[in-house]
């Protein structure tokens, strides 16, 4: 039997481009803010390490608490698209404010400011926005393979943006005046166009009424169980959900590997010797994946679901991220550039089908609870991002600190290159090992289709 179809192609594309915005404001934090505070400013990279790991405390409080709020939210524009549209304001005021540390101020005043901002920008208005754009998958479409296809497009977005933020950055900066005018010049510039993306990503899309998303006999019922639930009883529900718990590490440690390997940059420049490599295995990873997210709905579709594809896809990935490990201690560039392609290509569907997941898992909290908790559940999409970046960027400054990384110097001692080996060839191998555990136990779909049979549906 065929799904009903709700969403037009440039409603998909459209949806999508709301990650360009994104990764415009995270692309540039997790890729280079390290580099700008240890080389620009002159801080010292483990005292930013741990100012970002205390950051995330006040990020797993606020991640919940926003998608609670948008559980409760009813405009005319919807639940998830009014916080999309405002908080990304508070993103672009932040991401500026950020890369224009004021140089006269003393080194204490200059941590004190980072902090205050870097929270900011990631407990509140980033969480806002990145849950309310994830929450839109189970929120305009009740089609599964539609909101594959939706998880393939935003994710394609979001790693072209990536790549070329990776690639055109550092250039960027030099050719806009290098040194702190031109990081800030830079993030001005960044902040802007995600302004624009994303309030046309906003009016792109239309939110379903609830009578669409849910049962027609059990929607008043439902409405109002789900809207006098508690913030703790919201909570249990989530902890009650293993597969929430699943997607919830499996995220983390994704965005733990993706704050670690913004020691790209390092690696590139004091192990390769030349900075601009970054902008090539940028691409050897990311371009791979924009063509796995491309076929990802059409693989979903033939192997009847996500899990097969997500499972194997990675078995693969582990394999050839052990290939780059070896290739990274033998100092072989190409051997390193072509396990990196093919890790991305075969991690990708995981990558596009995620958000799916995660509508599978809301489904399933429905199905066994009677309460839907989307943009509750759609948390873990930011929580995950927010905690898997701030530990990887944190262990970056502390880990590079512990190696005795000197700031800007030309050369650097024999321990901050065996760090930077550890760092960038390693993390990625434990990263994926422990995605696959996970992976294997994700069963939600089957789950879901079992209650259904159950229900008689």
């Amino acid at each position: 039997m065929n799904e009903k179809k709700y969403l037009k192609w440039y409603n998909k594309v459209g949806y999508g481009s709301g990650d360009l915005a994104a990764n415009t404001v995270y692309a540039l934090l997790t890729s280079f803010v390290m580099i700008y505070l240890t080389d620009t400013v002159d801080l010292n990279a483990g005292v930013i390490g741990t100012l970002i790991m205390l950051s995330k405390f006040a990020d797993g409080v606020t991640d919940i608490f926003f998608g609670r709020l948008m559980d409760k939210t009813h405009t005319k524009m919807g639940k998830a698209r009014p916080w999309m549209l405002w908080s990304y304001v508070g993103n672009a005021i932040c991401l500026v404010a950020i890369f224009a540390v004021p140089m006269s101020w003393g080194q204490t005043a200059q941590y004190v400011y980072f902090f205050i901002t870097y929270t900011l920008l990631n407990a509140v208005f980033y969480t806002a926005n990145n849950i309310a754009y994830a929450s839109l998958t189970a929120l305009i479409t009740k089609n599964n393979n539609e909101r594959v296809q939706m998880g393939s497009i935003r994710f394609m977005f979001s790693l072209a943006t990536n790549l070329v933020v990776a690639s055109i950055t550092v250039s960027l900066v030099a050719a806009l005046g290098g040194g702190a005018v031109g990081w800030r010049t830079v993030a001005i510039i960044y902040a802007v166009i995600g302004l624009v993306v994303n309030t046309i990503s906003v009016f792109s899309v239309k939110e379903l009424p609830d009578s669409e998303l849910m049962d027609q006999e059990e929607t008043k019922t439902d409405v109002t169980a789900t809207e006098k639930l508690t913030f703790l009883e919201s909570f249990k529900l989530l902890i009650a959900n293993k597969y929430y718990l699943l997607i919830c590490v499996i995220y983390i440690f994704t965005y733990v590997q993706t704050g670690i390997a913004g020691v790209g940059i390092y690696y590139m420049t004091y192990v390769l010797g030349n900075p601009n490599l970054l902008g090539l295995f940028s691409l050897a990873q990311m371009f791979p994946m924009i063509i796995g997210l491309a076929v990802t709905p059409m693989l979903v579709q033939k192997m009847k679901g996500m899990y097969k594809v997500n499972l194997g896809g990675y078995t693969l990935a582990f394999v050839f991220r052990i290939g780059f490990m070896i290739g990274g201690y033998m100092g072989s560039i190409p051997l390193m550039l072509g396990c990196s392609v093919f890790a991305g290509l075969c991690s990708s569907p995981l990558t596009g089908d995620l958000n799916a997941l995660i509508a599978a898992a809301s489904d399933w909290t429905y199905k066994t609870s009677g309460h839907r908790v989307d943009g509750t559940m759609f948390s873990c999409s930011s929580l995950g991002i927010k905690v898997g970046s701030g530990i990887g960027s944190a262990l970056s400054g502390i880990l590079l600190a512990a190696g005795g990384y000197i700031n800007g110097a030309d050369v650097q001692p024999q321990s901050a290159l065996n760090m930077l080996q550890f760092m960038y060839l390693w993390f990625p191998m434990i990263s994926i090992a422990i995605i696959w555990l996970c992976l294997k136990n994700l069963k939600v779909e089957q789950a879901n289709a079992e209650l259904d049979a159950k229900a008689g549906r």
